[in-house]
């Protein structure tokens, strides 16, 4: 042993003097990576709003450009922007733009060599672009990028070397070792065994004692911890993830490679109907599939859903098993058979007619009953025992889907105590004196709190729930980690904006705006150059359709040069029409849109043409390119991907999107018109807003949304939860090998 020491010790320290040695020369590359980056990155997006920046300078319109710059500036590495029209000129800036650069020292900033400028807040890179026009032919773009990103890179990478030179001083050393106890305890003796495939890996008490194994921990420990740096870092770096189709296969094959991934939810993504003698396969136009079919095609895992086709039950196995994609099959769907009164009880009634109002404060009483309540309970134990049976270890990934399944979590983890759950809550989470109204309020919440992973789209609904469980539930609650430790197990509560897919099918944008246009105006006995608005919702009271209709009525009153020129149509898909509440709304929608027609059609086309049918979703993309605004009016949502559907189908960048500001897309769309549905005259305002906006104004606001939709895309979503569960489930294992050690 004392040999041993005298070669490791020695090489640990000289290796560790190596590494700090490089440090300076680690952070000079990574400067210099980084500023050549940024520099790209400023020649982007110069040349990327050049356009627009010249024209409204042409224009003469600075309080504008100002607010354009301010837009540009929330890009969190982008710190401040500027121009400069002369040399002797003032800077027309954003309010971050420091106040050491001035028109008359831009040309000291344009020169060769890394323009930095120290702040008290950090080190800024300075980039000074000639951005010349007719009307100022010397004019300068400034563009400020925040450097203090670089300094946590380096730190992060001197880190890393670190570990890399301790790492090859532990193998070094482990080599070492071995040839020092191999040529002490008889090398002969040891080349011999090697030679009869024996050596090292020999099993004790033959011979020669094997040395190698007692270093196999150690190795297995290196190899453990390198993985868990490198998942680290990428981890740390979501956010610059291109996120797509590609990107989530690669990153789940890398993080949940072998992983037993199950999802559940109420409705599955294929169906099998039996038309005539022949079977069709539908997929259901759904966010949640949408979202969940590239994880379940990465992972081969089981998707388990209510069988609710008509032929369903003639295309499974004897396990209630169809394998799906039909011309690719990836993964398995598990079908869960519901009788007529267990799906009455627990999806009509205590999930819609219960649970649904009450999340969505609309103004609509919920309905409980005992008897909803008993087939609730049974349902979400079927469910529970179908991932029982489907698990494939004792410790699967587990996403469960929405409230149809608040319970589901709790009757999981009773099972599969080591399962990593997933659940997200599609819909908005009350606050809890409104929650305070369910009759089992305390039933739910345990059942949620089941959950390894709980996530809503807001961070207004995590609020929401963390303080319904404080107030109602023993529980100990962190409101810095965001975490609620109830019955030994901890839940983190998240916030996951969920999205839609980037970029939208080929075959929905393939007709060009101007065949759209014309058609849907000739499709609804409008003129051709008619103003249109679309709205596209099912027809559910929490949609804020009457609202909207009230809207239109306001307008045609205070603006009533639109009447008999302006037009919306109201595409409202029918929806659980077998509760009374959802066949009285339907009513009142009708009647509302006849009275209004009633009052403004005598001077030529319907204010209001309302289409109470399903529609394909290509049927819907082609409405929104026709159209000259979309009003999304909810009185309370969760997301509403209506509104992202609308900015992704105009590739023209033309358009208004008018918004409600009780949808979970406000919060993420501020270029759109925000609009408080309860209040007329404040939409009315907006429509007539919308419908004279200028193309120049359409084009800024419809570019920045379409911007963040690409980016914070549903593959994002799923691919972030993930990600997550997967780190939880590194720290699981961790903390099991720690466990065994002590």
């Amino acid at each position: 042993m004392k040999l041993s020491l005298r070669f490791v010790l020695p090489l640990l320290l000289v290796l560790a003097g190596i590494a700090y040695g490089i440090a300076p020369l680690v952070d000079q590359l990574t400067l210099r990576w980084f500023v050549k980056d940024i520099d790209m990155r400023s020649v982007l997006i110069a040349n990327t709003i050049q356009e627009s920046l010249l024209e409204q300078l042409e224009a003469g319109k600075r309080a504008k450009t100002v607010g354009f710059f301010n837009r540009i500036t929330k890009d969190e590495r982008l710190y401040g922007i500027g121009y400069c029209a002369t040399p002797a000129g003032t800077v027309l800036a954003s309010r971050s733009l420091p106040e050491q650069i001035h028109c008359h020292d831009l040309e000291s900033w344009m020169g060769p060599g890394q323009h930095l400028l120290q702040t008290a807040t950090g080190p800024l890179h300075v980039t000074v672009k000639p951005m010349e026009s007719e009307a100022a032919p010397a004019g300068r773009l400034v563009l400020v990028h925040d450097m203090s990103f670089v300094e946590r890179r380096s730190e992060e990478t001197k880190l890393y070397v670190f570990y890399f030179f301790m790492g090859l001083a532990l193998v070094i050393s482990l080599i070492t070792v071995v040839i020092a106890q191999l040529s002490w305890r008889g090398w002969m003796s040891g080349m011999q065994a090697l030679l009869r495939g024996e050596g090292l890996l020999r099993q004790p008490g033959a011979g020669v004692q094997p040395r190698l194994s007692e270093f196999k921990p150690i190795a297995r420990d290196l190899q453990r911890l390198i993985h868990e740096l490198e998942s680290d870092a990428r981890a740390r770096d979501e956010d610059q993830i291109t996120w797509s189709p590609e990107s989530l296969r690669a990153i789940l094959h890398g993080e949940l490679r072998g992983e037993d991934v199950i999802v559940v939810s109420n409705r599955e993504p294929y169906i099998h109907q039996r038309r005539g003698d022949r079977i069709e396969v539908q997929q259901p136009a759904s966010g949640l599939v949408t979202a969940l079919e590239p994880i379940m095609r990465a992972c081969s895992g089981t998707w388990i859903a209510h069988g609710s086709g008509s032929a369903d039950r003639e295309v499974v196995d004897k396990d209630d098993r169809v394998a799906v994609p039909p011309d690719h099959p990836a993964y398995q769907i598990r079908r869960v058979w519901l009788t007529p009164e267990e799906e009455a009880g627990y999806y009509y009634g205590f999930a819609n007619e219960g649970m649904w109002p009450l999340c969505h404060i609309a103004h609509v009483r919920p309905t409980f009953r005992s008897s909803d309540w008993a087939q609730y309970v049974a349902v979400n134990h079927k469910f529970a025992q179908a991932v029982v049976s489907e698990s494939k270890t004792k410790n699967p990934i587990v996403l469960v889907q929405d409230y149809h399944f608040a319970l589901l979590p709790k009757m999981i983890r009773e099972e599969l105590p080591d399962a990593i759950i997933i659940t997200f809550w599609h819909i908005p989470w009350p606050n809890p004196e409104s929650f305070a109204i369910c009759p089992w309020r305390d039933e739910v919440l345990a059942g949620m709190l089941g959950s390894s992973i709980l996530g809503f789209h807001t961070q207004f609904h995590c609020n929401n729930f963390v303080d319904t469980v404080d107030r109602f539930l023993e529980a100990r609650v962190d409101r810095e980690s965001f975490t609620v430790s109830f019955g030994g197990k901890t839940t983190a509560v998240r916030r996951y904006p969920i999205s839609i897919a980037w970029p939208p099918e080929p075959e929905m944008v393939a007709k060009p705006i101007a065949d759209c246009r014309s058609d849907i105006r000739s499709k609804n006995g409008l003129p051709p150059e008619h103003k249109l608005g679309v709205g596209v919702d099912r027809l559910d009271y929490t949609k804020g359709i009457v609202e909207r209709f009230h809207a239109i009525e306001r307008l045609l009153e205070l603006h009533p040069e639109w009447i008999g020129r302006f037009s919306f149509v109201q595409v409202a898909a029918p929806t659980r029409t077998g509760i009374d509440e959802y066949r009285h709304h339907e009513v009142q929608v009708r009647e509302l849109a006849a009275r209004i027609n009633a009052r403004f059609a005598q001077s030529g086309p319907p204010p209001i043409v309302l289409k109470v049918e399903h529609h394909e979703s290509r049927d819907v993309y082609e409405y929104f390119r026709a159209s000259d605004l979309c009003f999304v009016s909810s009185l309370h949502d969760g997301m509403n991907l209506v509104a992202k559907e609308f900015v992704a189908a105009r590739d023209d960048e033309r358009g208004v999107l008018i918004l409600s500001q009780f949808t979970g897309a406000a919060r993420e769309l501020p270029e759109a018109l925000i609009v408080n549905p309860y209040d007329a005259d404040q939409c009315a305002t907006a429509l007539n807003m919308a419908l004279v906006m200028p193309a120049e104004e359409q084009r800024d606001r419809m570019r920045l949304m379409r911007g963040l939709v690409a980016e914070f895309n549903v593959f994002r979503w799923a691919g972030r939860m993930l990600l997550h569960a997967a780190a939880m489930r590194r720290r699981s294992r961790l903390g099991e090998k720690n466990g065994r050690g002590g």
